[in-house]
């Protein structure tokens, strides 16, 4: 009680945390739908979004350096098109788990609201 009174809004701040956030207001309908959904779920979507977003990353990434020839530790050799296909392979999960594009959001955004609206 008394941290309420020297801070008036510590008890609300922490609500508003748990409080889904998008284009920094909050997310009302996602809210409601992460109530519905199981964490089992919820992680298993958080998980396949994330695994989305690598998967589109890399196709970028490789989009990007299709074109670059004789670089690396290999040279130019045929071994320089394994090794940079492992490389934007590990650079694409990365970014991703780091927080990405922004594509993972709106793809678990997507899989929590359609998993909600099937559970009724």
């Amino acid at each position: 009680m008394a941290n309420s009174l020297i801070n008036p809004t510590a008890s609300s701040t922490a609500a508003k945390a748990a409080m889904p956030m998008r284009y920094g207001r909050p997310d009302f309908q996602l809210a409601d739908a992460l109530t519905k959904v199981s964490p089992q779920a919820q992680a298993k979507a958080k998980a396949s979004s994330q695994d989305f977003e690598a998967m589109f990353l890399n196709s970028m990434f490789s989009q990007m350096t299709a074109g670059i020839k004789g670089e690396g530790p290999f040279g130019d050799t045929k071994s320089t098109g394994v090794w940079r296909s492992m490389l934007t392979d590990q650079y694409s999960k990365n970014f991703a788990k780091a927080g990405g594009i922004g594509v993972s959001t709106e793809v678990y955004r997507t899989l929590i609201l359609q998993q909600a609206n099937r559970a009724g």
